[in-house]
């Protein structure tokens, strides 16, 4: 099981690669039309790259999760192995909370727009609206990891 996770932390790595590649196609395109006669004002060039950041941010807190990065504020002095195992399990608890709203939400907002296009690429949204359950699923896949990781220290 950990060499699936691990393959896929790696994916979800490599597409935050190549949606931040991708990203500066459309955000060069819009600052060469805003300030030169080079090229036309293309206005879906906005709708793509705002998909693209949605996207990449919601992969950036995915990757930020595994790799224990996001939603951690260290605030407490070095507390030895047991007690920090501790209070990451309580506060994974809490980022659980929020995975759950991610879930539970992202399913209906991918419903409420399951037959819905964006105005001016006419891309189906329900593949924007995705990020949300998907992140939501993510996160309790890896923070079922830590906790299975943390739980261990404690036992021992």
């Amino acid at each position: 099981m950990k060499r699936i996770i691990d393959a896929y932390h790696r994916l979800l790595t490599w597409l935050m690669v190549a949606t931040v590649a991708i990203l500066i196609v459309p955000v060069t395109l819009q600052i060469i039309s805003r300030y030169t006669e080079l090229i036309p004002s293309w206005i879906w060039t906005e709708e793509l790259s705002r998909f693209l950041f949605i996207w990449m941010v919601m992969l950036g807190a995915m990757i930020g999760i595994r790799e224990g990065s996001h939603f951690e504020v260290d605030v407490w002095p070095d507390l030895g192995r047991k007690a920090t195992a501790l209070l990451r399990i309580v506060s994974n608890v809490c980022v659980l909370i929020f995975a759950l709203v991610f879930v539970w939400w992202g399913i209906e907002f991918v419903r409420f727009g399951w037959d819905q296009l964006s105005e001016l690429a006419e891309l189906p949204m329900p593949w924007i609206f995705l990020a949300w359950p998907l992140a939501g699923v993510t996160w309790v896949l890896f923070l079922g990891e830590s906790f299975l990781e943390n739980w261990r220290i404690l036992r021992s």
